[in-house]
């Protein structure tokens, strides 16, 4: 196998788009002890920005509330749960990526829903009525926060209202009337929030150029775009759970991109895109988003996705999510990289690794990404096995790879590289639960033991340094494996009279 030599010269800069958004269940599973705990494990680990979800007007967090009693009659908005979550998320250093749905019971024109939790999906019966609870929201939102914090935090209009089963009938008309009152009412609270759309779902790409007319001939701010990415294909249903086909890795890159190419030379062309939700399947209850293979796939995505978006969210960071009901079983196919009580997937390894990548890209291939730390010299290579989708042929139990990597001058010649993996074995807490006969809902002892099978290999080396300043680093990847390996020079203070031979007393 050829080595593939790494530059010594930074080939530009490693976008974060990935660690920008993150995706959540409802906004009022915020309020649950294991949510906040799973969030914190996040942001220790990872990092993300901001955080966007369902459910912000929904009935359960009861921001809009009807009375008629003592001879009084109106509407109160409540903003106790808002407060809360909001607060929690900040002490957490992140912010709400806020999106305006659903419809509350008592403004709604239908009773159509959506999800276990019944989020209702029709239009407001008086859009004046709509206006005024999305002027008071964000009002108390400054009043509390600031005006200055919240003009960072983007306000988006709705959820896939391409999709019956999410805006009644799909009615793009409806939803453009949804999306006018919206963005007006936001713009008369301050002119400098961030208001956008339309949050559509993979295969509308008929929706762009209408709604780029829309907003243009209406003079409507749309200071960004959002859409969503998806590989899967149509679910194959078996009790609690689905099997669906996966495209190629390729296919969420090309989705990213799309939207740019459709309105090139519109009005919005210049508009900064988000990607609000992604993932392999679109279904909450797939066992592929437990996997390494999840992990792999991903990997490619990542390291290039902000070549074509300004961030692309991750559906979701955590198991607590209800969209398709309680899940029946402690590993059952959810979008979370942890599960319910903190056990780390592997897909949430890949982004921990990629938290601890450098700004400056040495080199992106189909099965690696090299970077480097300017500021302490130290290089960090991601690997994996690349991985096709369901057509692809199956991976072997291997994948080699074999690099030449610049490394900052060693006095001791040698520098110091420290390895983790995550593959169908190490670093795989589905893998060990099925050992374990996929117990519903486990023990503690059996928690304890998932939670250690979780954790990546680790293994610590030193390599030589070669007289043009090059190590050498042959890597064998395991069946869907992804490997972070950090490379630091070493300086040797060894005193001369330790023998490392001479510790047993021999010799």
């Amino acid at each position: 196998m050829p080595r593939t030599i790494v530059p010594t010269e930074a080939a530009g800069t490693l976008s974060d788009a990935w660690r920008t958004c993150v995706g959540t269940g409802r906004f009022g599973l915020a309020l649950r002890k294991d949510y906040q705990d799973s969030l914190a494990l996040v942001q220790r680990e990872i990092g993300f920005r901001y955080i966007r979800g369902h459910g912000l007007l929904h009935d359960d967090v009861a921001v809009h509330r009807t009375y008629d009693a003592g001879g009084h009659r109106g509407t109160a908005y409540v903003f106790t749960y808002v407060d809360q979550v909001v607060d929690a998320y900040l002490g957490l250093g992140i912010k709400p990526f806020l999106e305006l749905g659903f419809m509350p019971s008592g403004l709604a024109s239908g009773d159509q829903t959506v999800f276990w939790w019944l989020g209702n999906v029709t239009p407001p019966r008086d859009h004046a009525e709509w206006a005024s609870l999305v002027r008071a929201l964000l009002r108390h939102l400054i009043d509390r926060y600031g005006v200055a914090e919240v003009r960072t935090w983007p306000v988006e209009v709705w959820n896939e209202p391409n999709l019956p089963q999410f805006w009644k009938d799909a009615d793009q008309a409806a939803y453009f009337r949804l999306y006018e009152t919206s963005v007006r009412a936001v713009r008369d609270v301050d002119a400098s929030i961030q208001v956008g759309g339309p949050a559509i779902s993979p295969g509308a790409d008929d929706w762009w150029e209408p709604f780029a007319e829309f907003v243009t001939a209406r003079d409507l701010p749309a200071d960004f775009l959002s859409v969503h990415a998806y590989s899967s294909g149509p679910a194959q249903h078996v009790p609690f759970g689905v099997y669906q086909t996966l495209q190629r890795p390729q296919h969420l890159l090309d989705q990213f991109a799309r939207p740019r190419k459709i309105l090139a030379g519109t009005a919005l062309a210049d508009r900064p895109l988000h990607v609000t939700e992604f993932n392999t399947s679109y279904r909450p209850d797939n066992p592929v988003h437990d996997t390494a293979y999840n992990a792999a796939y991903l990997a490619p995505v990542l390291a290039e996705g902000g070549e074509h978006a300004d961030s692309f969210s991750y559906w979701t960071f955590s198991d607590v999510f209800e969209e398709a009901g309680v899940p029946a079983s402690f590993f059952h196919g959810g979008f979370g990289m942890l599960t319910h009580r903190q056990v780390r997937k592997p897909t949430f390894h890949l982004y921990a690794f990629m938290a601890r990548m450098g700004p400056e890209i040495l080199a992106r291939g189909v099965d690696h990404l090299v970077t480097r730390h300017p500021a302490t010299g130290q290089v960090t290579v991601l690997a994996w096995q690349p991985v096709g989708g369901t057509d692809d042929a199956t991976e072997p139990a291997r994948h080699e790879l074999r690099l030449s990597v610049p490394v900052a001058t060693s006095a001791s010649g040698r520098v110091f590289t420290m390895r983790y993996d995550v593959d169908e074995v190490a670093g795989n807490a589905w893998a060990a639960w099925r050992e374990m006969g996929r117990p519903a809902s486990p023990s503690g002892r059996q928690l304890d033991a998932l939670r250690d099978a979780s954790e990546p290999a680790r293994r610590a080396h030193s390599l030589p340094v070669g007289d043009d300043g090059r190590v050498d680093l042959d890597l064998t990847i395991g069946r869907h494996g992804v490997t972070l390996v950090t490379l630091d020079a070493v300086r040797d203070e060894t005193p001369s009279w330790l023998d490392d031979t001479r510790i047993l007393g021999r010799g």
